[in-house]
């Protein structure tokens, strides 16, 4: 069977977005003192639009921890899923993991989820 440049490079790419979500959502739901800081736009804009959450309040507080667990799940789907490519195992996963690294990264996603579909001959 033939190697080719495919898997890897989706699978470093896949990487890559997942550790910079996952360290992003650990930072989001980290800062629930100050929701003004974590999530700014978040906070206000409920408030705005005439939600029961002022910034710091529990319901702006849920839906930062939902959020931030949010990209977190995602994170580690797209890094798992960059594991699976660089060693051309478990396709499936891999195409998971570039999927949710569209849904995060969309310039990073279209490239891995091509990259991935396109080399599911070499995965075993």
């Amino acid at each position: 069977m033939l190697k080719t440049w495919k898997p890897t490079m989706a699978g470093i790419l896949n990487v890559i977005s997942g550790v910079f979500f996952i360290i992003g959502g650990i930072i989001v739901v980290s800062l629930l003192g100050e929701p003004k800081v974590a999530m700014p736009w978040a906070s206000y804009a409920m408030y705005s639009m005439g939600f029961e959450g002022e910034p710091g309040s529990p319901f702006t507080t849920t839906i930062i921890i939902i959020l931030g667990t949010t990209i977190v799940i995602l994170g580690l789907v797209s890094t798992l899923g960059g594991i699976c490519a660089m060693k051309r195992k478990l396709w499936g996963m891999a195409l998971a993991g570039s999927v949710s690294t569209f849904l995060t990264t969309f310039f990073l996603g279209i490239p891995t989820i091509a990259l991935t579909a396109i080399s599911k001959k070499e995965f075993v």
